[in-house]
């Protein structure tokens, strides 16, 4: 017979889709490398077949020694496929199959022996009307000797899966750096990669991966991971790790918090790449480290006061002792302290204001109201501060509190509060100066009108007070505001200081104001220029004594308010009548002109007709 010509289209066709639908098993590339003990999956999926979705997998190994003989160890369609070797390991669920889907399974072995080394073949029952295709795939495993180990860096552990039965207890203070090492290696004849984490379970709680919180991890290409507790810390530099030498990893945990405390594991897992270019771990043991306490400064931060209840008179120094102890380290590095005084009112709720205190960089300043006073807030010990005040005033009676806050300090020195204490209650009496004062105010010649001079006089009596007591006084008005009936609140008009110098307030008619000291107790308000009716109104004087200290620091140690003055600027009787005659003046003259504009035009008309 001659050759044959071209095929035509739809038998070339027909023959491509009968060779693209031949059976394909397919299993991993190999050889793969696994360490005893360890568990293994080793998945088979079949394609290209006829016949039912499900399709049935008979699992065969041939070892090393006797590499003819197929040794049967698992099947899905035959549950007394195993051989002897594999009866009681597939009894027991250590070796078993587990179907994926219809044409996918995995050979799972849950802890490999030496003797599981040799070639694996996954075999898949013919389902297809002919014999075409391949029915089975083979993949070589070696199983490797366990050569991982890991310890505590310092003092060494014991080697093996299992942590110490009694790890190191270790004490940090809150805000202190924690340091723990591991040593983990491998003597794996293959080109393997370590990984190592460290974690961290809570106290008491049982070892296992559901109880232990990754701290933070070396990968196997090298990269540094947090879990995710410790992300931001680790963000922000405040969690560290890094590899010292061959075998040893440090990690440092900064700024220790008191969610830190627990038993602390450092696990090392082996890793190796398969022929595939996917990574496989084939190893993992765990060392405990330590069990770590942190002793939080809210359990220990006390603050104690002296020298106990005070009674002073006004004017003498009060000095008051604050001490914080407790089992602190001294400030530094990583904590810092302040210190504070707070005074509330005898009787009044809540710790009070702030008087004075000195901050985590030993800088003092003072609270609102005490600017300008002589007081100091200094450190005279370790852990004692004293607040003086230089000249007390009856005001500075009240309860006092010594109030102190501990923070720790974070990644570029970023401060976090973490405790802070209170004192018992301090009471400190301020003797009363006992100054009375009294004022009575008028008005000079009892009526003023319109465009005249005002005087109001003040005078001033006082009873009691030391020596030196000086007054000051000033005068307020109180006016109706626009379509009011009641007087508005009461403004400044002037008034004298303790110190002679004058206060000038807004007159409400404009103008200047003079405020005299016309004796020793009696001030006079002058208003000089005319009298309007805007300023008319109630007025007072309000009278106080003042103590001057050797600080040369004022407080004010009485007050008095003088009854109502009312100033009403009345207008003069000729004013009255002249404004009438003003009216009548100005309508006789547009009378006249009108008159004397009608003469004119009559005249001029007959003027120009002649």
């Amino acid at each position: 017979m001659g050759a044959l010509g071209p095929l035509p289209p739809p038998l070339l066709l027909l023959l491509l889709g009968v060779q693209g639908s031949a059976r394909e098993v397919l299993v991993p590339e190999g050889p793969l490398y696994r360490v005893a003990g360890t568990a293994i999956s080793i998945s088979c999926n079949v394609s290209g077949y006829e016949g039912p979705s499900q399709q049935d997998f008979e699992w065969f190994l041939y070892r090393p020694e006797a590499p003819e003989a197929a040794l049967g160890i698992v099947s899905t369609r035959d549950t007394h496929f195993s051989y002897a070797v594999f009866g009681p390991r597939v009894a027991a669920g250590e070796v078993q199959v587990q179907r994926l889907q219809g044409d996918a399974v995995l050979l799972k072995i849950a802890r490999l022996q030496a003797q599981d080394a040799g070639i694996y073949e996954c075999y898949t029952p013919s389902t297809d009307a002919r014999y075409l295709g391949s029915y089975s795939g083979k993949v070589e495993l070696r199983v490797l000797p366990d050569a991982l180990q890991v310890s505590a860096a310092s003092p060494p552990g014991p080697r093996g899966r299992q942590a110490p039965a009694s790890p190191p207890r270790l004490t940090v203070h809150e805000g202190q750096e924690l340091a723990l090492g591991c040593l983990a290696r491998t003597s794996t004849q293959q080109h393997t990669h370590l990984a190592v984490s460290f974690g961290r379970a809570v106290p008491e709680a049982p070892v296992g991966r559901a109880t232990l919180q990754e701290v933070v991890g070396l990968r196997p290409d090298l990269a540094v991971e947090a879990g995710a507790p410790y992300a931001k810390r680790l963000a922000a530099g405040e969690l560290r790790l890094a590899k010292e030498g061959a075998e040893r990893y440090r990690m440092v945990v900064g700024g220790a918090q008191a969610e830190d405390a627990g038993t602390y594991h450092c696990t090392a897992a082996e890793w190796i790449q398969d022929p595939d270019g996917s990574w496989a771990q084939i190893a993992e043991k765990r060392a405990v480290l330590a069990h770590v306490d942190v002793q939080t400064l809210s359990s220990q931060l006390a603050v104690a006061v002296g020298p106990g209840e005070r009674r002073i008179g006004p004017g003498e120094p009060l000095e008051l002792l604050c001490n914080v102890s407790g089992a602190l380290r001294p400030a530094g590095r990583h904590a810092a302290y302040s210190v504070g005084w707070e005074m509330a009112p005898a009787g009044a709720p809540g710790p009070g204001r702030l008087v004075a205190q000195l901050d985590t960089e030993g800088v003092g300043s003072l609270g609102p109201g005490y600017e300008g006073r002589h007081i100091a807030m200094e450190k005279v010990a370790s852990r004692t501060y004293r607040l003086r005040l230089e000249a007390a005033r009856p005001g500075d009676a009240g309860t006092y509190r010594c109030l102190a806050k501990a923070y720790v300090r974070g990644s570029g020195a970023r401060l976090r509060e973490a405790a802070s204490a209170r004192s018992r209650p301090l009471p400190v009496h301020v003797r009363e100066e006992g100054v009375v004062l009294e004022a009575v105010a008028w008005l000079a010649g009892g009526t003023v009108y319109r465009g005249e001079t005002a005087s109001l006089l003040c005078n001033i009596s006082v009873r009691g007070g030391p020596p030196g007591l000086r007054l000051a006084a000033s005068w307020w008005v109180e006016r109706p505001g626009d379509g009011e009936l009641s007087p508005g609140p009461a403004q400044l008009v002037g008034g004298v200081a303790q110190d002679g110098v004058a206060e000038l307030g807004v007159r409400p008619g404009g103008g200047p104001v003079s405020v005299e000291l016309v004796g020793p107790r009696s001030h006079r308000l002058r208003r000089l220029h005319g009298l309007g009716p805007e300023d008319g109104g109630v007025y007072h004087c309000a009278p106080s004594a003042w103590v001057q200290h050797a600080d040369r620091s004022w407080y004010q140690a009485g007050s008095a308010r003088s009854g109502p003055v009312t100033v009403y600027p009345y207008t003069h009787a000729l004013d009255t009548l002249f404004v009438p005659l003003l009216v009548g003046a100005g309508v006789a003259l547009v009378t006249g002109a009108t008159v004397l504009g009608t003469i004119t035009c009559c005249f001029m008309k007959r003027l120009r007709k002649r």
